[in-house]
């Protein structure tokens, strides 16, 4: 299985270093050097991580085969993939893969159902699910305990406890 580890922010410099946006809980691992990453789009790799570093709190990497900042720029929003055992999961039990997210229905607390989770969004501040409604609209939810109290795999369930008014809008 793959899962979507990073994506490939702005040019860092000149000599072929790009930011990253980080989306793994384990980025020593998966972006130490000689890591091969998959892309999508596929086309724009495998791409071999060169030397990494971080600096000001951002990852910057650079990677073999894009030596400027041009290279780098081509580069821009593709978003990293590793492969991972599927029965792999994280060592936090209130933490998941967004394929084991994506897809849930989405039920308030008094039972009424919402949707299903389509997409997950990572923000800068939180990660946020994009749910899709019955009516083919849209919402999104930021995941905090507060908002959604309950994440039932099992059953296939999201349990959400929406600030007032935010499904109104």
């Amino acid at each position: 299985m793959r899962l979507v580890v990073g994506r490939i922010g702005r040019a860092h410099g000149v000599k072929g270093e790009a930011t990253i946006e980080v989306r793994t809980d384990d980025p020593e691992l998966r972006f130490a050097p000689g890591a091969v990453l998959l892309t999508d789009p596929p086309e724009r790799g495998p791409l071999t991580v060169r030397s990494g570093r971080v600096q000001g709190g951002r990852l910057v990497l650079s990677f073999e085969g894009a030596s400027d900042r041009t290279a780098v720029e081509r580069l821009r929003n593709t978003m990293l993939l590793a492969d991972v055992d599927p029965t792999e999961l994280p060592d936090d039990p209130d933490e998941y893969y967004d394929h084991q997210l994506e897809g849930l229905t989405v039920r308030s607390v008094d039972g009424v159902e919402l949707g299903v989770v389509d997409q997950m969004v990572h923000g800068p501040a939180q990660d946020l699910f994009a749910v899709r409604r019955p009516d083919g609209g849209e919402f999104l939810l930021p995941f905090i305990a507060e908002f959604v109290p309950e994440v039932d795999l099992e059953g296939g369930v999201l349990v959400v406890d929406p600030p007032e008014g935010l499904l109104s809008l």
